[in-house]
């Protein structure tokens, strides 16, 4: 199999290096990932400037553009034919609930997804040893998932592994977050400044949603539509009498 692997936490992270170890038992495996870390910049692509790519070593290329930008150069540039599956991570943080809009993983998952390439995002609670091979080891029985039973048109993968996972579960959207607080602060200056930081996070105990599962030590697979519309609102919009004079 071909594998494109790809993060935001760029080229040097643990967690890509992980997956790539992993991945190359199983397949050729092409690193297309940020020259940074790019955490938290979404599905953005880079559209008024320039995207530089580099390659590095055999098979391993970086840009100085977003995680989409990377899966959209691969596919559109550096791959002669599709690859089976584009893999996003290892996130050494969890990307659960609500936080996944702003995920710059989750989006290069997505792009892939855009391609119509089986694609996976895969993050942890905190990066170690232990959790990034937990995490490999789930990816990879995840690609065996989907080579044999397949994977919906428009739809990715998103796997969220906490510290001593206890099991899998199959799990829906939490309508919570983890994200930052916002923290103000003065520079050495006196001018005021923002700073979104962490905090503890806004956790219900919402039945079968992924961040309920993270914290019962549990893996999370949360399947993922590109479909945003909302299909029920759709009748309430038209049934109005939109009183317009063009």
């Amino acid at each position: 199999m071909d594998f494109l692997l790809t993060n935001d936490d760029g080229i040097n992270s643990l967690g890509i290096s992980y997956l790539k170890k992993y991945l190359a038992n199983i397949g050729k495996v092409t690193i297309v990932a940020p020259d940074r870390e790019r955490s938290a910049t979404s599905h953005a692509l880079s559209l008024n400037h320039p995207i530089r790519v580099k390659k590095i070593s055999k098979d391993t290329y970086i840009t100085d553009g977003t995680p989409a930008d990377c899966v959209n150069i691969a596919l559109s540039e550096i791959f002669k034919t599709p690859p089976d599956f584009v893999i996003s991570g290892i996130n050494p943080n969890p990307n659960l609930g609500d936080d996944i809009t702003y995920s710059g993983t989750v989006a290069a998952a997505m792009e892939g997804t855009l391609f119509s390439i089986p694609s996976i995002a895969v993050s942890t609670s905190n990066g170690n040893k232990s959790q990034y091979e937990s995490a490999a080891k789930v990816v990879l029985e995840t690609i065996s998932f989907v080579k044999e039973v397949g994977l919906s048109k428009d739809t990715l993968l998103n796997i969220n592994v906490p510290n001593h996972p206890k099991g899998i579960v199959i799990t829906k959207l939490a309508r919570e977050s983890t994200r930052g607080k916002i923290i103000k602060r003065v520079d050495p200056r006196g001018n005021k400044y923002l700073w979104i930081g962490n905090k503890t996070p806004i956790f219900k105990d919402t039945p079968d949603t992924d961040i309920k599962a993270f914290f019962d030590h549990l893996v999370s697979i949360t399947p993922l539509s590109l479909d945003l519309t909302n299909h029920h609102f759709i009748s309430i919009l038209r049934d109005y009498h939109w009183n317009l004079n063009w």
